[in-house]
């Protein structure tokens, strides 16, 4: 039984690194396939049309991507809920922290309204104080703002200094606002983009990735979408076959952000509950 089941692993793993093969041929022809493109179906449930966040409506996602010479590797990516005012318009939000430590910044104020009023935005872990700048510049000056004088800028983090030279603090105010105005409904980039371009994930490359599924309660249907920020360690398995066992990776890392948007009725209080699931 035992080398039955050894017999199945391996071929399942042949399987998966041929899928990678063929994933690393179509990146050069027609875009680098997804993993459900390959046959690779993670999680349950429907995914929405574009299988990203971008399928709650009226969602936007915006990125700039900096990469100079052989040691900057690093970006931001910028969720807006909306296509409007923000501040005036603020939306149902909350934090969950499933453990570990950051430098997430807004947080405390969105655990106390519940709502979220600004963009949310990724970047890496010396880029904070940057991009709360850059956000709180972006909404005084926006329309319907004059008499602002407070803003909550909300702000993720992980830290790229593996790949990135994180010490020369490349992210930039203009990046950060770039990103922002640069927020598009649509499918999303995926992979070594934006906030990903530096993180690394179970000891590979690392990156920004989406999903959305569809939820049905009686009558009613709504979209759940994530986007994730990718940066921690373990060990790697695709579709159930232990990819860590014949691939050694060199690298690791510990954090990950991720921003969650629905479009379902709010109940009030749960969001906290919502935002760990």
């Amino acid at each position: 039984m035992k080398n039955a089941q050894a017999y199945r692993n391996v071929g399942r793993l042949a399987a998966v690194v041929a899928l990678v093969c063929v994933a690393g041929t179509a990146s050069f022809t027609q875009g680098r396939p997804r993993a459900r493109d390959l046959g690779i179906q993670p999680g349950a449930g429907v995914t929405g049309a574009l299988n990203a966040i971008t399928d709650v409506t009226g969602v936007r996602v915006g990125q700039v991507t900096l990469v100079d010479g052989r040691t900057v590797r690093t970006g931001v990516t910028a969720i807006l809920p909306h296509g409007g005012n923000l501040f005036r318009e603020k939306v149902p939000g909350a934090v969950f922290v499933g453990n570990a430590f950051g430098k997430l910044a807004g947080s405390t104020q969105v655990q106390e309204l519940g709502t979220i009023e600004s963009p949310i935005v990724l970047t890496n872990t010396l880029g904070v104080g940057v991009a709360v700048d850059a956000v709180v510049r972006w909404t005084l000056t926006q329309p319907g703002n004059e008499s602002v004088r407070s803003v909550n800028a909300l702000v993720g983090e992980t830290n790229d200094g593996g790949l990135n030279d994180i010490r020369s603090l490349p992210v930039t105010r203009e990046h950060v606002t770039a990103a922002i105005n640069g927020g598009r409904e649509g499918a999303v980039e995926e992979g070594a983009v934006g906030a990903g371009t530096g993180t690394v994930a179970f000891g590979w490359k690392g990156g920004i990735g989406t999903s959305s599924r569809r939820v049905t309660q009686g009558q009613n249907e709504w979209t759940v979408g994530v986007l994730v920020q990718s940066n921690y360690g373990g060990r790697l398995t695709i579709a159930g076959v232990p990819v860590w066992r014949e691939l050694k990776p060199v690298a690791s890392a510990r954090t990950i952000e991720s921003g969650q948007v629905n479009e379902g009725p709010r109940a009030a209080g749960r969001e906290p509950q919502a935002a760990s699931r």
